[in-house]
């Protein structure tokens, strides 16, 4: 199936980027773009009815170590270094004014 781009998809998708495009350019533009979809649209002619979908070209293995439960360090030991705590928590000065 053939798409045809025009100046208005040309502007649409210039819009929806925040791209000013002068009204010189648009031109080449849509003749550009229509040769990007063109190339696209070959993937259609592709036969791939004998291949299995796949998500990953490459197999994917986890790479992180197992989840285990360990110790953790001491709450009151590590609030000691703070300058200030409060029910627990590190107690840090407001960074804004209201």
């Amino acid at each position: 199936m053939k798409t045809v781009i025009t100046e208005e998809d040309v502007r649409y998708v210039a819009n929806l980027a925040k791209l000013h495009v002068p009204d010189g350019q648009i031109n080449a533009l849509t003749k550009q773009m229509a040769d990007i979809v063109a190339l696209a649209d070959k993937l259609s002619d592709v036969d791939t009815s004998g291949i299995e979908p796949t998500n990953h070209v490459i197999p994917v293995n986890n790479v992180f170590r197992e989840d285990e439960v360990r110790p953790s360090y001491p709450r009151d030991e590590m609030l000691a270094n703070a300058p200030m705590s409060s029910a627990g928590c590190y107690f840090v000065p407001y960074t804004f004014d209201e």
